[in-house]
């Protein structure tokens, strides 16, 4: 019998184990599954709070309906019947001038039609005509290495890509447009100013891929997001030994295997290895300088979630929106604010207000930030609600979470030095694979997708050992 190790209980490790178990019942493979938790629950940044009527997500808050692996994924685990979908409404960004619609026929601030560009309530006139040289220019140098900043400015103008683009896709990648490239945010917009000449005509040929069922964008569960994570944990613990509230604490190699030491002093002798935990908990167990060197390059930001909820009527906010994101000239701290229960219905009840505000590490007052008590980031988050919204109401309930230094950030180095450590990893520690949102996409479908791929590595290897 062979053992695979999964270290790392968020989606991507779980997705793993689910895939590597299919396998295992449809071949009958002699194979043992185990996963290593440090934590004492499993989800990873996947986690759902629950206060009275409100229900409140304190990493990710739903997942992109669009990607074509997570309908099939859903219905295989037996939980479609338990989806809901986003409440469509205009997001807008909130500027020195109070909060601005971004228009409707818009893919990340981009617009997806003529149309859209000239209602923009953002730019100026001559911003607007700037933007229609996307139509006429050629791309002949860019490719999805280069900065998505760059690319953009390129062909649609430093000021829509500046006070439109830059906020909505920032606040998405927590990053400066320029420091993230093309392949791993939107490669798709490269090949639509190949394919069409311009990336605003791709955007508009291809919008119902991005703009349709009603702008249903985005998938999350009737009892919040860790429902999935509760789902799968139900579904392998047959299957797979789960130990969680256990940190891995080191790997060593031995004749062609490895031996995973526990902190509460177990040691599990295994054939494979997954690394999905981030890649500084991944660096201090293999302890090789060599690999060291690399991993030290990976980026990785921060984020303060805070939510709170209010005795007030949800409809006291703008009837048509869902929320806003701040430019840098505001007034307010925070980078996002995201109107919980107008975009999300089943996290209130009572359809009481609750709102969740964001502030990322690239913000100018990150560093005092992250040193405040959760009273004292609460009473910003109030004082910014008051300058944004206009309200000066306390709150029933609130819940304040840090991701210090714990988001993925793919600067323009990343995929070679991710595909630096593959190779390393084939030389020094073979069948010790990484995986994750450290290195293949932050995203949840993105992740499941990984999660698959490993598992087809590992039982391909299994099967021609």
């Amino acid at each position: 019998m062979t053992t695979t190790v999964v270290i790392g209980g968020g989606i991507t490790g779980l997705s793993t184990l689910y895939y590597l178990q299919k396998e295992k019942n449809a071949n009958n493979l002699d194979m043992q599954l185990v996963l290593v938790e440090a934590d004492d629950k499993l989800g990873g940044k996947i986690s759902t709070y629950s206060d009275g009527e409100f229900t409140m997500e304190t990493g990710a808050d739903s997942i992109v309906a669009r990607k074509a692996n997570v309908v099939p994924f859903l219905e295989e685990l037996g939980i479609s019947d338990q989806v809901v979908y986003n409440a469509t409404g205009i997001s807008y960004i909130y500027t020195e001038d109070g909060l601005k619609k971004i228009p409707a026929e818009a893919v990340f601030g981009i617009p997806a039609s003529i149309q859209s560009l000239v209602q923009s309530e953002l730019i100026s006139a001559e911003g607007k005509v700037e933007a229609l040289k996307d139509f006429y220019t050629v791309n002949e140098s860019f490719t999805v290495n280069d900065s998505l900043g760059l690319f953009l400015e390129a062909f649609l103008g430093k000021e829509l890509v500046q006070k439109q683009v830059a906020p909505v896709v920032s606040g998405v990648y927590s990053g400066e447009l320029n420091d993230l490239t093309i392949a791993s945010t939107f490669p798709f917009l490269l090949e639509y100013k190949n394919k069409y000449g311009s990336i605003i005509k791709g955007l508009s040929e291809n919008k119902h891929l991005y703009l349709g069922a009603a702008n249903k964008k985005f998938i999350s569960f009737k009892k919040g997001m860790s429902f999935l994570i509760d789902r799968m944990e139900q579904m392998l613990k047959n299957d797979t030994h789960i130990y969680k509230g256990v940190k891995a604490e080191s790997i060593a190699k031995k004749d062609g295997h490895y031996t995973v030491a526990l902190a509460d002093g177990r040691m599990i002798e295994a054939d494979y290895v997954v690394l999905s935990n981030n890649s500084s908990q991944a660096q201090e167990l293999l302890e090789d300088q060599d690999l060291a060197k690399d991993f030290e390059q990976l980026q990785t930001k921060s984020l303060i979630s805070i939510y709170l909820g209010f005795d007030v009527p949800d409809r006291q906010l703008p009837s048509d929106g869902t929320g806003f994101i701040s430019t840098k000239e505001s007034d307010v701290l925070c980078d996002a604010c995201t109107w919980t229960s107008r975009k999300w219905e089943h996290t209130s009840s009572n359809r009481r207000l609750l709102l969740r505000l964001f502030y990322k590490s690239s913000n100018p007052e990150y560093a005092r930030l992250i040193r405040m008590s959760e009273e004292e980031l609460t009473k910003v988050a109030l004082s910014d609600i008051a300058k944004s919204l206009g309200m000066n109401v306390e709150p029933v309930t609130s819940e304040v979470t840090k991701w210090h230094e714990n988001m993925p950030n793919y600067h323009l180095k990343h995929r070679q030095i991710v595909s630096r450590l593959e190779q390393k990893f084939e030389q020094s520690y073979p069948n010790v694979l990484l995986a994750g949102c450290s290195y293949y996409g932050v995203g949840i479908p993105d992740c499941i997708a990984n999660g698959e791929k490993t598992a087809r590595v590992i039982v391909e290897r299994f099967m021609k050992s």
